[in-house]
C-alpha cells in the first residue's frame, strides 16, 4: 500500500500544466496549435504563481510551517520543490519551441531576430518602429532615480545596459579599467501585437518579435547618450494577485474591489524570470533594486518571456497548420428561429458547447427580453465575454420593462475590472444588482425567467456547468440544461432568495446547493453505492470534473473503493486522489483528457442499482466549492438527456489518444491503446452529436463502446 494517501495539489496542478506542454510537444498536433499550447502553458503558469505560489509564500513568510494544510510538507520546502519543477518545465518548453521553429522553417515560416534582418525588410522595420513602436515606448533611465519604478506583472521588459564612453579617463580608471555603466528599462508595449508580420518574399513568410524591433532600434532610442556598447535582455516579474478588501462601511463593494484591483499592481514579487544570457552584473542590479531575494522564485529562461502571447500567433492564412474547425451543431428539435420558450415548455433540452451552438443561450435571453408576457429575469454572472451579448440581452430586457436581477461576482479572479465595468453599465440601465455574500463567492450558473401564461405564472430557466460567456464557449466544453420543471425552478428562486437573505438556510427539494448541502448530499449518494456494493448489486460512480482535491471527499471515494464500488474519474486538472492502490483505491481509475477543447463540464453519475442518477454541476470536488462558495448541482430527469450524458462520459472514458493516467508519480503516461483502434474522445463526441442530428425522432442513438 502507498505510504501517501494524497497527491499535493500544487504538484498535481503542475502535472496538469505539463500535460498542456505535452500537447505543444506532440508531433500529431498541427504546428500553429502547438504554439498555442505553449502560450496556454505560459499563461497557466503566470496565474499559478500569482495565486497558488503567492499563497504558499505568504504562509511561509508568516512563520507557519503549513504542514497540516499542505499534506505534510512545509511551505518553505514546497516553494523550493515548485521552483525546481518549474525550472525543468521551462527548460522543456524552450526545447519544444526550438523544434517547432525548425518545423515552421520547413513550412517557409521564419522567425527573425534583430541580427537576421535582411535588406528588403530594413526599411519596413524602420518605418514600423518610427510610426508604431516609438510613440508607445516607455523607457526609464534607472541610475539616478530615488525610487525604482514599479514593474507590472502582466508586462515584459527589456533590461538595458549601456557601457558609456567617459569624456576623459582618469589614471585611476585606466589602471582599474573602470567604465561607467548606465542601466535602463524598456516596457514592451501591450497595445501592439507582439508579432510583426514582415513582407513575404519568394513564397517565404517572415515574423519578428516586437522585442527585436526594439533591440534593432536601440541606437535610435539612446541616441543622446555617448556609449561604447548597448545590450538588452528580457525580464519578467510576477506579483501576488491576492485582493485586500478593506472594511470601510462608507464604501460600496464596487469601490472596494476597484481599489483592491488597483493595489494588485503593487503586490509582492513572487517570481522573476530572466534571459539566461543577461550579464551577471545587470541581473544583480535588477534583483537588488527590485528587492528580490533567494526566497522568491528566480527562474532562468530563454530570450523571450510572456510566451502566453503565442496564443495569438498570426496564422498567415495557413489553416493547414491548424486543427480543422468543426462548426457547432444544432440541437435536435430546437430551432433558433422559432420560440424556444414554447419548445422548452414541452420538454427539457441540453446544449453541449462547443459541439453544439451556444447561440441557443443568447436566443433564450433575447426572446425573454422581447416577450411581452415575460415579467422577470434572474441570472448569475461570473465571467463574461468582451462585448458580451448576455449583457446586451439583459439591458434590452430592462428597457422593455422587465424586472431584471443580476447576481454578478465582482471577485471573479482576474475578471474583477471587467465585471465592475459591466456592473456599472447595468446599474445605469436600472438592472437590480446583487454583489454576493460576504465570505462566499457565487460560482453557480443559473437563470430563471417568469412569464404570465393564461393568467398563470410559468417559469423557464437554465442550469449550466460553465460561464455565460460566448467567447470561452468556443473552446470550453460545458453543458447547459434548459427546463420548465417548476420544482427545479422554484429551487433556483430560493437560491436568489438566499442572496438577499443569507442568514437563512433554505431547503431545496431538487437542487444540491453549496455551501450547506453539497458535501453531505454527495456523501449520501456515495454511501448508497457502498450499500449496493455490499449486497451484491450493481454499484459504480462516474465523475467528470476539473479538480479533485478535498481530502475528506477523497477519503469517501477510498471507502467506496474498498467496499467494491467501481469508480471512474475524468479529472482534467488537479487530482489529489491516488488511484489503483491495493487496499485503498484499487477499484478507482482516473484519467485526464487534454485536447483541442478545454474539458470544463462537471457531470456526476451514480449507478443506483441500474437506474442511474445523473447530475450536472458548477462545482468541483474542492474544499472551496463544497464549503466556501455558492454552487448549484442539478439532477437530470429527462431519460434521453440522462442517456446522452452517460454516453458522452463513456466516449471520454474510451479515449486513447489524448487521455493520460493520473498516478502518484505524476508522469502523465498516455492511456495504453493496445490493439484498439485510435479513438480521440473529443472528435468522437462531435461525431456522436452529428449522428444524433440524423435521427429523425430526436432520440439518443445507441452507442457501441466495446473496445
Amino acid at each position: 500500500m502507498s505510504e501517501n494517501r494524497y497527491i499535493d495539489r500544487e504538484k498535481s496542478w503542475l502535472a496538469f500544466n505539463a500535460r498542456v506542454l505535452q500537447e505543444a510537444g506532440d508531433d500529431a498536433v498541427p504546428l500553429l496549435d502547438r504554439l498555442r499550447f505553449l502560450g496556454i502553458f505560459s499563461n497557466n503558469l503566470d496565474e499559478f504563481f500569482r495565486v497558488r505560489f503567492a499563497a504558499i509564500r505568504r504562509l511561509s513568510l508568516s512563520g507557519i510551517s503549513g504542514e497540516k494544510v499542505l499534506g505534510g510538507v512545509s511551505a518553505e520546502q514546497l516553494l523550493k520543490e515548485i521552483t525546481q519543477i518549474v525550472i525543468q518545465q521551462q527548460s522543456e518548453s524552450l526545447r519544444i519551441l526550438s523544434i517547432i521553429e525548425k518545423k515552421l522553417e520547413a513550412e517557409n515560416i521564419f522567425m527573425l531576430n534583430e541580427n537576421e534582418i535582411v535588406g528588403e525588410h530594413e526599411n519596413f522595420i524602420k518605418d514600423f518602429f518610427i510610426q508604431k513602436v516609438s510613440p508607445a515606448l516607455v523607457t526609464i533611465i534607472l541610475n539616478d532615480l530615488a525610487e525604482f519604478p514599479l514593474l507590472k506583472d502582466t508586462s515584459g521588459y527589456l533590461a538595458v545596459k549601456l557601457v558609456m564612453n567617459p569624456p576623459k579617463k582618469s589614471l585611476l580608471d585606466i589602471v582599474k579599467n573602470k567604465k561607467q555603466v548606465t542601466y535602463a528599462v524598456i516596457e514592451i508595449p501591450k497595445t501592439l501585437n507582439r508579432f510583426v508580420v514582415l513582407p513575404p518574399k519568394d513564397d517565404k513568410n517572415y515574423i519578428i518579435f516586437i522585442d527585436d524591433v526594439i533591440r534593432h532600434n536601440l541606437s535610435s532610442i539612446f541616441n543622446i547618450f555617448d556609449y561604447e556598447s548597448v545590450s538588452a535582455h528580457m525580464i519578467k516579474i510576477t506579483r501576488d494577485a491576492q485582493l485586500e478588501i478593506d472594511s470601510d462601511l462608507s464604501k460600496s463593494m464596487m469601490e472596494k474591489i476597484a481599489t483592491s484591483v488597483k493595489d494588485r499592481r503593487i503586490g509582492e514579487p513572487v517570481r522573476f524570470v530572466y534571459d539566461q544570457q543577461i550579464g551577471k552584473d545587470t541581473l544583480k542590479f535588477f534583483l537588488n533594486k527590485m528587492h528580490i531575494h533567494q526566497t522568491d522564485s528566480i527562474i532562468p529562461g530563454g530570450r523571450y518571456h510572456n510566451r502566453r502571447d503565442y496564443m495569438n500567433f498570426p496564422n498567415l492564412g495557413r489553416f493547414d497548420l491548424l486543427y480543422k474547425t468543426n462548426e457547432p451543431l444544432p440541437v435536435c428539435d430546437l430551432s433558433l428561429e422559432g420560440s424556444m420558450l414554447e419548445r422548452i415548455s414541452k420538454k427539457d433540452y441540453l446544449i453541449n458547447a462547443p459541439y453544439q451552438s451556444f447561440s441557443y443561450l443568447i436566443k433564450f435571453l433575447r426572446e425573454a427580453a422581447l416577450d411581452p408576457k415575460v415579467t422577470t429575469i434572474k441570472i448569475t454572472l461570473y465571467r463574461l465575454a468582451k462585448n458580451s451579448q448576455i449583457i446586451s440581452s439583459l439591458i434590452n430586457a430592462a428597457k422593455n420593462g422587465k424586472k431584471v436581477t443580476v447576481q454578478i461576482e465582482l471577485q471573479a479572479r482576474f475578471d474583477e475590472a471587467s465585471n465592475i465595468y459591466y456592473a456599472e453599465q447595468m446599474q445605469t440601465e436600472g438592472i437590480n444588482l446583487i454583489f454576493g455574500i460576504k465570505g462566499l463567492k457565487v460560482h453557480s450558473k443559473i437563470c430563471v425567467i417568469e412569464r404570465i401564461q393564461d393568467g398563470k405564472l410559468k417559469r423557464y430557466g437554465l442550469v449550466s456547468t460553465g460561464n455565460f460567456n460566448e467567447t470561452t464557449a468556443k473552446v470550453y466544453t460545458d453543458v447547459t440544461l434548459f427546463t420548465s420543471h417548476d420544482q427545479i425552478l422554484k429551487d433556483i428562486n430560493k437560491v436568489f432568495d438566499f442572496f438577499d437573505v443569507n442568514f437563512r438556510v433554505y431547503r431545496y427539494k431538487h437542487l444540491i446547493v453549496s455551501p450547506h448541502y453539497t458535501r453531505s448530499r454527495f456523501y449520501k449518494l456515495i454511501d448508497r453505492e457502498i450499500l449496493h456494493a455490499k449486497i451484491g448489486s450493481e454499484a459504480y460512480i462516474k465523475l467528470k470534473m476539473n479538480s479533485l482535491s478535498d481530502f475528506d471527499m477523497i477519503d469517501k471515494l477510498y471507502e467506496a473503493s474498498r467496499a467494491g464500488v467501481k469508480i471512474q474519474l475524468q479529472v482534467r486538472g488537479i487530482c489529489s486522489l491516488i488511484p489503483g492502490v491495493k487496499g485503498m483505491s484499487e477499484n478507482i481509475e482516473a484519467i485526464s483528457i487534454v485536447d483541442n477543447y478545454l474539458e470544463h463540464a462537471r457531470v456526476f453519475i451514480f449507478a443506483n442499482k441500474g437506474e442511474p442518477d445523473v447530475y450536472i454541476s458548477s462545482a468541483d470536488f474542492m474544499t472551496r466549492n463544497l464549503d466556501g462558495r455558492v454552487e448549484v448541482t442539478c439532477p437530470i430527469y429527462d431519460a434521453n438527456i440522462k442517456k446522452e450524458l452517460i454516453d458522452v462520459f463513456n466516449i471520454g472514458w474510451k479515449g486513447n489518444v489524448k487521455a493520460r493516467y493520473h498516478s502518484e508519480n505524476l508522469d502523465n503516461k498516455y492511456r495504453v491503446r493496445g490493439q484498439n483502434p485510435v479513438f480521440r474522445a473529443q472528435l468522437e463526441t462531435y461525431n456522436y452529436y452529428k449522428q444524433l442530428n440524423t435521427n429523425s425522432n430526436a432520440e439518443v442513438p445507441a452507442l457501441n463502446l466495446k473496445s
